[in-house]
């Protein structure tokens, strides 16, 4: 019996090798649909029943800060077929929320005589290959040891945070070593647009000398206006709501350390972007590269 229960189950899996090649699909895409066939079968309340401990292991996985939106997203990437009404109903039955924004606060100061350039950048978020638009800002977080100041450079393509530095105060020089983290990582061609508020950190001139070296266009928003930045306010939100409002930092070290985890491990790795089809910069930028890879092949065809 044992014999024949072996030689039944090697003639099946050979029966879903040999289907497989026929169809043109892999054995484990196969076994995967198999698996969310059945799972999006189950009796309602049973399905309800994993569907919700599924939405609460991705709401904490992703550090308790995705919404329904998201949610909803991660579940269709794992087959799960799922209106994003319902997910934001099953999240208001088990409590999980979302932290909430808090107001934006400007950081840098315009009240200098440096020379100021024009909005190049005029809003258009929107672009199509990487390093064509850097955007810049200086936010500031507290901690049980004072303020620690953070100066970021965000390429606008992937929306990915590509320059970051920390500091116990607002100098000119701070920006500048977020500038050179972004150039020694991504050695941009000419003509880049690197976009930014007027403050005295980006209008002083060992900044500008900076850009100019690089062959840089300078771009600066509007005296007050932090819509013309938006993106860089975007993600000074998201760090904000989902890192610096849930916990008290015990010194700047520790901050900076989260910090530098947050950015790397989580927003540039994992944290899918709305604006980006609800993949991660990082995935976004890769799946660029390989469309780009395969135009090159076609074209060499």
């Amino acid at each position: 019996m044992v014999k024949f229960n072996f030689m039944y189950e090697h003639r099946k899996e050979f029966r879903v090798v040999k289907m497989c090649e026929v169809l043109k699909v892999s054995k484990s895409g196969y076994y995967k649909w198999i698996k969310t066939s059945k799972e999006n079968n189950l009796p309602c309340k049973q399905r309800k029943k994993r569907l919700m401990a599924k939405i609460r292991r991705l709401f904490f996985e992703y550090r308790s800060v995705y919404g329904s939106p998201r949610i909803t997203r991660e579940l269709w990437k794992l087959g799960i077929k799922i209106a994003e009404r319902t997910v934001g109903k099953y999240m208001r039955e088990m409590g999980l929320r979302a932290t909430p924004k808090k107001k934006f606060v400007v950081t840098t100061d315009s009240k200098h005589q440096n020379p100021i350039y024009p909005n190049l950048l005029n809003r258009q978020f929107e672009v199509d290959k990487p390093n064509s638009v850097w955007v810049t800002d200086i936010t500031y977080i507290w901690t049980m040891q004072g303020w620690l100041y953070l100066a970021t450079v965000m390429d606008l393509f992937s929306r990915k945070i590509i320059g970051w530095a920390t500091d116990k105060t607002m100098t000119k020089e701070l920006p500048l070593r977020a500038l050179e983290r972004a150039i020694s990582s991504r050695k941009p061609g000419e003509g880049l647009i690197h976009h930014s508020d007027r403050g005295s950190q980006y209008t002083s001139q060992d900044y500008i000398d900076r850009l100019k070296e690089c062959n840089m266009q300078i771009s600066m928003s509007r005296k007050g206006n932090c819509y013309d930045n938006a993106c860089m306010e975007s993600f000074f939100s998201s760090l904000k709501k989902e890192l610096v409002y849930r916990q008290k930092f015990e010194n700047r070290e520790v901050a900076a350390k989260e910090i530098w985890k947050y950015i790397m491990s989580f927003y540039n790795a994992r944290r899918s972007h709305s604006t980006l089809g609800y993949v991660s910069p990082n995935e976004y930028e890769k799946l660029h590269g390989n469309k780009q890879k395969a135009d090159k092949g076609e074209s060499a065809a």
